[in-house]
């Protein structure tokens, strides 16, 4: 007989993408989370998981599976609190994040959503955001959009250049353009972040340019601060210019065939769209966002 404690593990692995995250939230050994797996697996007679090049999936079976349990869960929630009046399933929409990502955009957006729903945010790179949505895990993720993604759960926001982004006093700020081999003397700060790294370092390689790097950091505020305390340079979406904790202080320039630009916008996942609430709400978010975003980028 399938038990509560057996939908309670098996959501908590595909929540926390790993069965030794899950056993830490569930606070039990390992071993015994996946026993409580393998006994599911048992009275399902199917796998629900696959381990691939140290990633944990779902497998077409578990895919199917995971709306069952989900359904089930608030099942047994709401027997929990029967009778205690009325209760809200938290949280209502997990949304993943790119995390390079600025700041600025990122508040503006959830100061949006929070007005609809209770948030759990869920940071990551791209292929962890892609694969979070794809298990269940997040709802919606905003990340980098593909050229050839169309369909009413994209909604694009926004498209922006890749920059240098240099302090106000810097003495190449009054170019307009920069060439690369100009900045072989510069000092740099490498955004770990950043979805081009290895892009952006094979095209300063090929140009002879090999810098020295004050700073390598995964926080982009705190890189972005950096270049406008003199730091150093760096390259980045355009967006990160117009932080407000550095607006003023820094100035973005094109470097000559760096032609690298990205794309934004909302993927959503088409079965949490099926509440028209959700759909409705978000559609009118985006059209918010959208024309402020792009427009901002024009000030910077």
């Amino acid at each position: 007989m399938i038990k509560r404690s057996h939908i309670r593990q098996f959501l908590a692995v595909v929540d926390a993408g790993s069965f030794t995250q899950a056993a830490m939230r569930l606070r039990v050994t390992q071993p015994t989370l996946s026993t409580g797996v393998a006994e599911l697996e048992r009275l399902l007679s199917t796998i629900l998981f696959l381990r691939e090049r140290r990633q944990l999936r779902l497998t077409e079976a578990g895919g199917r599976f995971l709306p069952i349990a989900r359904e089930l869960e608030r099942g047994f929630r709401a027997a929990d609190s029967f009778g205690a009046g009325p209760q809200h399933d938290w949280p209502e929409l997990k949304l993943g994040v790119l995390r390079s990502v600025s700041d600025d955009h990122l508040q503006r957006l959830i100061q949006l959503l929070s007005a609809q729903f209770e948030i759990e945010l869920i940071e990551g790179s791209d292929t962890e955001l892609r694969a979070a949505l794809k298990s269940g895990r997040a709802n919606m993720i905003l990340t980098l959009l593909r050229d050839s993604e169309k369909g009413p759960n994209i909604l694009p926001l926004l498209d922006e250049p890749y920059l240098m982004l240099l302090p106000k006093d810097h003495a190449m700020a009054g170019q307009d353009e920069l060439i690369a081999e100009e900045l072989a003397a510069e000092i740099m700060i490498a955004r770990r972040s950043c979805e081009l790294l290895d892009a952006t370092s094979r095209f300063f390689s090929q140009r002879g340019v090999r810098p020295r790097f004050s700073l390598r950091s995964a926080s982009d505020d705190r890189c972005v601060r950096m270049v406008a305390a003199g730091l150093g340079i760096t390259t980045a979406p355009l967006s990160l210019a117009y932080l407000s904790s550095v607006r003023g202080e820094i100035v973005a320039r094109t470097v000559r065939e760096y032609d690298y630009h990205r794309q934004l916008g909302l993927i959503l996942d088409p079965s949490w769209l099926n509440h028209p609430h959700h759909y409705e709400v978000v559609i009118g978010i985006a059209a918010i966002l959208q024309p402020i975003w792009q427009a901002q980028l024009c000030e910077v």
